[in-house]
């Protein structure tokens, strides 16, 4: 009983050695839903967020499939990765913790929110209800810079990086179309502002350049130190 214990034990450890990005993402996540929903419940003045091109940008209730698709968009690549590609998934791991661990603290220190949301809906079918029901469970607070945008930038850089998607242009572009669809739906449905969109954007070049550039500078050096 006790040695087939040890073994359990090891294949268990053995597991979360060969898979260390996937694991220490999940842990990550549990942190990170814990922090989130708390600051949805907490009881503190909001800034309004609102952006000056906001009131330009239609209301397109069909975006609302490209938004609830990210979480399976963002949850099956980062799982993929971590088991067929290592290397960029610990990369993209890095890309997702850094930004995501600064959107909460952002969230802390400077709670935000806009009152973009149509309060009267012109039409009634599938994609509207789905709007309801998302309005009802997720609140139009804490959304600066968009979790959205950043994690679907992430998701197309490693994509487009990963050794997986090599010569499969089509499942490629696809993905890499559904990540820009992914974020057009964040101010289609009046869930962000442009602010965030924008912050989410920046926020991703300066993660890009510490999470990807200098690690291939470093990799570079590495190759050309094992030529000499």
């Amino acid at each position: 009983m006790k040695r087939e214990a040890e073994n359990i034990c090891r294949r268990a450890s053995g597991l979360i050695m060969q898979y260390k990005s996937l694991t220490v993402m999940a842990v990550y996540a549990v942190f990170y839903l814990i922090a989130f929903f708390y600051l949805e419940q907490r009881d503190v003045a909001v800034h309004e967020i609102n952006f000056g091109i906001d009131e330009y940008i239609p209301f397109c209730e069909i975006f609302i499939v490209p938004y609830l698709l990210w979480f399976a968009y963002v949850a099956f690549t980062v799982v993929f990765l971590c088991i067929r590609d290592k290397e960029e998934s610990d990369k993209l791991v890095a890309f997702l913790m850094a930004g995501m661990t600064i959107f909460i603290v952002v969230s802390a220190v400077f709670p935000n929110g806009h009152n973009l949301r149509p309060t009267v809906f012109e039409r009634d079918n599938i994609f509207i209800d789905l709007i309801r029901h998302l309005y009802a469970t997720d609140t139009p607070t804490n959304i600066l810079p968009s979790i959205h945008v950043y994690n679907s930038v992430a998701i197309m850089i490693a994509v487009s990086r990963s050794r997986c998607f090599a010569g499969h242009n089509i499942i490629r572009t696809l993905m890499l179309a559904l990540g820009v669809s992914i974020i057009f739906s964040t101010v289609l449905i009046k869930q962000h502002s442009m602010l965030d969109v924008l912050l989410a954007l920046l926020l991703s070049a300066l993660m890009y350049s510490i999470c990807y550039k200098r690690s291939t500078v470093r990799e570079k050096r590495v190759f050309t130190a094992r030529i000499k």
